[in-house]
């Protein structure tokens, strides 16, 4: 059985399911040997102690009308009434654009089929790592990343979904851009050297123990992955947002969630170094002090 640190994945997404008595942990990520290229499909595990794992199990392999064939990334799986639902990120064929579908199956291992008719974000958009995000009155929100590489300064933007999350219910709105956060300093790009752009990446929103609604994002200071935190003035998805100071975590990781264990505690994931092939994942312990989110221990 692989161990944490024989699994190359990035941007992991764990969903704890109790099943037959057994108190499981499913991982979920980009699991492509190189993400960068052509897509082959998304990969999971599955945990008793978040150590050791059976996979890799193949919960999507695309049909030969999918969509898309490179950048298959970001993988986020979520149950509702019975169903299981992938919001995951792809290049699209027509117009080379990236763009987050929707895909479901009826096991938590697949297979994933198309749910959504291709991506619910922007058509004209490049968007990338949407995420669901279920309001206090039931409506469905996908909360996503309008890429830098289109507007200069990331955006996190939120739209409506349709109750069975097969399209976006409205237009996108604006809750933030990456410049806003103080700790997000420009990424500078090999591949555009001569302009400074600020990177959005990765969201995820969650409620605490508070009723307080943060948001985790990531971006990057001084040319590294860094993982930062806002928080809803309103407790609301539409805002207005508000950034903490400092990044949650600054060492070449991001792209993370927050989820319980069985044991009650809160636990941050993320991968880090920031680098293919040698990006992992890493589970931190986390705390919701005095309205903040407060990472316990440092990775090892």
């Amino acid at each position: 059985m692989p161990s944490t640190a024989d699994i190359q994945i990035r941007d992991p997404f764990v969903l704890p399911l109790e099943r037959s008595g057994e108190k499981l942990y499913y991982l979920f990520g980009s699991t492509d040997a190189n993400i960068w290229g052509k897509g082959t499909g998304f990969d999971a595990y599955v945990s008793r102690d978040l150590h050791a794992w059976e996979g890799p199990h193949p919960v999507f392999r695309p049909p030969g009308d999918f969509f898309a064939e490179q950048n298959f990334w970001a993988p986020e799986v979520y149950e509702d009434g019975g169903r299981y639902y992938m919001f995951a990120t792809f290049r699209r064929k027509d117009n080379g654009l990236l763009g987050t579908a929707v895909l479901a199956a009826d096991d938590p291992l697949g297979p994933y089929a198309p749910h959504s008719d291709g991506p619910v974000t922007p058509k004209e958009w490049s968007s990338l790592d949407g995420t669901l995000h279920i309001d206090q009155t039931g409506q469905p929100w996908m909360v996503f990343c309008h890429e830098w590489q289109q507007v200069g300064d990331g955006e996190i933007c939120a739209v409506r979904l349709s109750l069975d999350l097969k399209y976006a219910d409205g237009e996108p709105q604006l809750l933030f851009r990456a410049s806003e956060a103080a700790w997000a300093t420009p990424y500078v790009s090999p591949r555009y050297p001569d302009q400074a752009n600020y990177v959005t990446d990765g969201p995820y929103l969650f409620r605490g123990a508070s009723g307080k609604l943060y948001m985790l994002w990531a971006s990057f200071i001084d040319n590294k992955y860094a993982l930062g935190i806002a928080s809803s003035a309103s407790g609301s998805v539409q805002g207005p947002w508000q950034q903490e100071e400092k990044p949650l975590f600054r060492r070449d990781g991001g792209h993370g969630m927050i989820f319980r264990t069985y044991e009650g505690g809160l636990m941050l994931t993320i991968h880090t170094p920031n680098r293919t092939p040698d990006e992992r994942p890493i589970f931190l312990p986390i705390e919701e002090r005095d309205g903040r989110i407060v990472v316990l221990t440092e990775a090892e």
